[in-house]
């Protein structure tokens, strides 16, 4: 398939302002505790119109349903995902304390009393036990996998944020893998691995 023919995500016109909140936010904390590197034009792209192609997955999830994000960094894609269902429990899960701090702000500010920031190692915090789990940019399929068999409900899906250059070799054989491509306006071609236990 040509790059081109590709869809582009679709970031929802009623969260515009919400996005707009949440930059603004972002850039006040990074001045002070240096928590991206991204350039402040970049960050739409990279962190939120990124993360709205995962939200067309969301549709079978019942309400109250869980959701686990992890290495969450500056919420994302937790942030998006919570805004968009706010009927979900969506959990942001990063070791680091500023980042788990900032995200608890942009909570706060953004009204997501649906999104909860857990601060601590994937390994050491209690099984959670979620509907559906999520990475971005975040450690290799097997490493991903390791933990989703820790924290999902039976049967539960994972979806792995990845670039262009990601290989199917990476996953394992107890595990099914559906491929979704899309493409940004300036990062290019995409893909979210949908991945789900075969046996």
């Amino acid at each position: 398939m040509n790059t081109f023919d590709l869809h582009t995500p679709i970031f929802p016109e009623a969260m515009l302002d919400a996005a707009k909140t949440y930059l603004d936010l972002l850039e006040k904390w990074n001045a002070v505790h240096s928590i991206t590197g991204l350039a402040p034009d970049a960050r739409f792209e990279a962190l939120l119109l990124d993360s709205a192609a995962l939200l067309s997955h969301l549709v079978d999830l019942p309400p109250g349903a869980l959701v686990a994000d992890f290495g969450s960094g500056m919420g994302v894609p937790a942030i998006v995902l919570a805004a968009y269902r706010p009927d979900l429990r969506v959990a942001a899960i990063d070791r680091s304390r500023k980042k788990s701090a900032f995200v608890r702000q942009a909570a706060l500010e953004l009204g997501l009393g649906n999104l909860n920031a857990v601060c601590g190692s994937v390994e050491s915090i209690q099984p959670l036990g979620a509907q559906l789990g999520t990475a971005k940019a975040v450690g290799s399929l097997e490493i991903l996998l390791g933990w989703w068999k820790r924290h999902s409900a039976p049967g539960a899906p994972f979806f792995a944020f990845r670039g262009s250059k990601w290989s199917a070799d990476s996953v394992g054989g107890e595990w099914g893998c559906d491929i979704f491509p899309y493409r940004l306006p300036t990062m290019g071609e995409r893909a979210i691995l949908k991945l789900f236990r075969t046996g």
